[in-house]
């Protein structure tokens, strides 16, 4: 039991607080916090982030360690009023990483898809992706380097990521007094605002202080318009994480010479070409206006996402007993059913391509444990007869699909 993963037993937590935040808004008939396709949106990011975050945080802690060995400024003693300290250092160094998360494209790509969402609920506080974890991680390097210890600094950054989820809430409004220490969930819900007043206010994650030392603090007025300036018209998994990358790589095309590129690369958000991204969207086929879920398939949607929540569940937990082959299964089976969820939101027809990968997944890996690889062709062929035989294809996208007879 030593190799356990406790931190699974966040996720079960996630969903417990996301449920008496959900019923707390029927109760108060407050219909519009929650919207199903977002939500499911929001969560199948959030579940690929803690899926892959698994190979990457231990990569990071002994990056931490090996910083701090080596390389530590000063020899900083375990103390309580350290701890005390450890924490304003953190959110400081939070502060500058996310500021620059909204100032530099570089970062700004793997930032943006926190802000996609056009709602402000406990959903979002999942919406991180890989990419931002990874620069999120090589900010933190700074503190180990200034001479915080590594197992210090792993608990603070666990407080301090677990305050920043109830700041992603619209339940819970003004809190007194604390709110000229704290960022509470009404600041934080400026900070996801799309009106111009609003943008680029409160990066601070637990204090107030940095916004209004330098200059970014702003308190709520009117109520916010969540979301980003230039809303998505999609909710297909891959598109929300990579189209900011393929617009600067389009900008890039653009441009002659490597010094404007590179004023591309790290320049701001703001002086994008905001045409770019309507011609990629015509290109990559996400031009289309979001249409509200409906049956037949939102309860196989939901499946999909609660079997995507289950499996990374019981693989968080046995993630240290598990081999290299059962880890690559387990995690590409992961990713198709989120890419999958994507593409029922998005009525994508070539869905059922990724149902008969994933059959064929768990057959590779059945195959793979008894050391009969080669017998693979026997499911792949059986796939192929029984579609020529029985027209699956069709079947399963009638049972799916919204507009059956219309090509997208």
């Amino acid at each position: 039991m030593e190799n356990i993963n406790y931190l699974a037993f966040a996720m079960p937590a996630f969903f417990i607080f996301l449920y008496l935040e959900y019923a707390f808004t029927k109760r108060k008939k407050k219909n519009t916090v929650f919207r199903y396709e977002s939500s499911v949106s929001n969560v199948t990011i959030g579940i690929a982030e803690r899926l892959l975050d698994l190979f990457i945080a231990a990569s990071f802690v002994q990056l931490y360690y090996w910083i701090y060995n080596h390389y530590a400024l000063f020899e900083i003693p375990n103390h309580w009023a350290i701890w005390i300290f450890l924490l304003l250092t953190t959110d400081f160094v939070w502060y500058w990483y996310h500021r620059l998360g909204h100032e530099v494209n570089f970062f700004w790509a793997a930032h943006i898809v926190h802000h996609q969402s056009e709602e402000f609920n406990y959903t979002v506080a999942a919406r991180i992706t890989t990419f931002q974890a990874i620069i999120r991680d090589c900010f933190w390097c700074l503190l180990p380097f200034v001479g915080f210890h590594p197992a210090i600094v792993s608990i603070i950054l666990i407080v301090h990521g677990a305050y920043s989820f109830f700041t992603h809430t619209q339940m819970i409004k003004s809190i007194g007094w604390l709110e000229y220490v704290l960022i509470t969930p009404s600041l934080h819900g400026i900070h996801h605002a799309s009106d111009e007043k609003y943008l680029d206010k409160n990066y601070g994650d637990v204090f107030v202080f940095w916004d209004k030392l330098f200059g970014t603090f702003q308190k709520e007025e009117e109520a916010p318009k969540y979301g980003l300036t230039h809303p998505l018209k999609s909710y297909s998994f891959l598109w929300q994480h990579f189209h900011y990358y393929l617009e600067i790589i389009e900008a890039c095309r653009r441009t002659v010479g490597l010094k404007n590129r590179l004023r591309i690369i790290f320049g701001s958000p703001a002086v994008m070409d905001q045409n770019i991204r309507p011609i990629l969207e015509r290109k990559f086929l996400q031009d289309k206006e979001k249409q509200p879920c409906i049956l037949p398939f939102k309860k196989y949607l939901n499946f999909q996402v609660g079997l995507s929540v289950v499996v990374l569940t019981l693989f968080t937990l046995f993630f240290n007993y598990l081999g290299f082959a059962a880890k690559t299964c387990i995690v590409l089976f992961i990713l198709l059913t989120l890419i999958n969820c994507g593409a029922l939101l998005e009525q994508r027809k070539w869905i059922h391509y990724l149902e008969y990968s994933r059959i064929l997944l768990l057959f590779a890996y059945v195959f793979m444990v008894f050391g009969r690889v080669e017998f693979l062709i026997l499911p792949i062929l059986a796939i192929a007869i029984l579609n020529d035989a029985f027209d699956l294809d069709q079947k399963y996208l009638r049972f799916v699909y919204r507009e059956p007879h219309v090509d997208k």
